[in-house]
């Protein structure tokens, strides 16, 4: 693993190799090892170790940016060659501020920039997971779906990253963190049950436990019933609620609102969703992982993004935020600040709330509780294949899989067939009418957050499929 003294040798090696006016020096990497499973057998397992530094320059308002993975004199010469001789014919931009130095990155100028090492994220135990231990992990899988005569396929995967950025106006920021993570489908003749989990702490996952759900969803919802196409009652769980929300956040944010391609534009301030809703961006928060600066080092701010259904504010990159206090949009959007959600430069996206986290409500239930005062409803353990059909409506279509249950006067009384879906995620969040604790969960349509399970009512399906 490449460690922080070694990126700052790197660095000022990178810095005697540059005439430019200004350099920052992206450091990415680590070890990442993966074990897949199918047909109840390993089939394959790999194992990656790779750092790479991205060296961008800075000539009177020109910027380019550079990689390269390899750390002798002679290649990081080249990549300092690579990234000023495109800065110097790409056309200045009136918009490029300088660098920030450690005092604006920190928002304090009496706190060491080292301060930002979120520590809590790096587990030892995950670091130390072997091909043995993935192995044994799936050897328990297996025999769980073997015992109920099913098939099962999945991951078992663990890592150790590190991510840094230095640059020529003396930040220096670093971050370490592991990751462990599993995924499994467990397959039936006409069903299939899923589950997956991930945390920086291998001690937080169960692989049995998962199995052990994937396994019920499977059995349970064997020999599907057609039911019709409509409006529903339907109860989320927490991975169905992750993928089909995390469509809405990359609208969280100034560039989009400058680049009209938001659904908050002259939406900022007014009550959107149900004032049941209450949803921030916090870095900080223990379920949470990631480093805790953006892309230029600048550190996160822990921000509300809506509260009691209002819609407070976007987040900022720092030139972002110079752009929107000239912009026509500057009195109808909030605060104006950098908040550290920046990517790194030079880029097109401008920023994005990467660390969701709904509030708790104030009088949760669980997903039995939600069945046990559900009529008539539809049970969805998760979502897939979402696309957007109304970008301002928010209006998205996917379909429902692995685990989809028809909920009758408070019991589950058999599995359906799947459901395509269009509905707007605005209409969605104001029909909630319960929701769980929030949890960390994990999708496959979009990032990991902290969200609950929930009740919603008239969520529309559009159409049954054939599975």
């Amino acid at each position: 693993m490449l460690t922080q003294d070694q990126a700052a040798d790197i660095f000022d090696r990178i810095r005697k190799f540059s005439s430019a006016d200004e350099v920052e020096v992206l450091f990415s990497g680590g070890n990442f090892a993966l074990t897949r499973f199918a047909n109840n057998i390993i089939h394959q397992n790999v194992a990656e170790e790779n750092h790479t530094v991205s060296v961008r320059t800075v000539f009177a308002g020109r910027t380019a940016r550079a990689s390269t993975n390899k750390f002798d004199d002679d290649s990081l010469r080249r990549v300092v060659e690579s990234s000023e001789s495109l800065a110097k014919v790409q056309h200045p931009d009136p918009d490029l501020l300088p660098m920030p130095d450690s005092r604006e990155a920190t928002g304090n100028p009496d706190e060491s920039v080292h301060a930002t090492q979120v520590s809590s994220r790096h587990f030892a135990e995950t670091a130390a997971i072997t091909p043995q231990l993935r192995a044994d992990s799936v050897k328990k899988i297996v025999e769980v779906a073997q015992k109920h005569k099913l098939t099962t396929a999945g991951i078992i995967s663990s890592s150790e990253s590190v991510e840094g950025i230095f640059n020529s106006r003396g930040l220096s920021v670093w971050h370490a963190q592991t990751l462990a993570e599993i995924s499994i489908t467990m397959l039936a003749a006409d069903s299939s049950g899923w589950q997956k989990s991930n945390s920086p702490n291998v001690a937080n996952i169960d692989p049995l436990g998962l199995a052990e759900i994937a396994v019920k969803k499977a059995i349970d919802s064997a020999h599907p019933a057609e039911i019709p196409a409509g409006k529903y009652t339907v109860i989320l769980e927490p991975a169905a609620v992750l993928d089909i929300v995390g469509f809405m956040f990359w609208d969280y944010s100034g560039m989009a609102i400058l680049d009209q391609r938001s659904f908050l534009t002259s939406r900022i301030g007014n009550q959107l969703f149900g004032n049941n809703i209450t949803i921030w961006d916090d870095v900080t928060h223990p379920l949470q992982t990631g480093s805790p600066f953006d892309g230029e080092g600048v550190r996160r701010q822990s921000l509300p993004l809506v509260e009691n259904g209002v819609v407070k504010r976007v987040v900022y990159a720092r030139g972002t935020a110079e752009r929107m206090k000239h912009s026509e949009y500057k009195d109808k959007v909030g605060p104006i600040e950098a908040t550290g959600h920046g990517f790194a430069l030079p880029n097109e996206m401008g920023e994005m709330p990467c660390n969701i986290v709904f509030a708790a409500p104030q009088n949760p239930q669980t997903v039995a509780e939600m069945i046990e005062s559900t009529e008539k409803g539809v049970l969805v353990t998760r979502l897939w294949y979402i696309r957007e059909v109304d970008p301002y409506e928010k209006i998205l279509t996917g379909m429902t899989r692995d685990g989809t249950f028809l909920v009758e006067n408070g019991r589950v009384r058999q599995g359906v067939r799947n459901f395509r879906f269009n509905q707007s995620l605005i209409q969605m969040l104001s029909n909630v009418e319960a929701m769980s604790a929030p949890v960390r969960c994990s999708g496959e349509e979009s990032f990991d957050m902290v969200a609950p399970a929930m009740k919603v009512r008239d969520f529309y399906f559009t159409e049954v499929t054939k599975f």
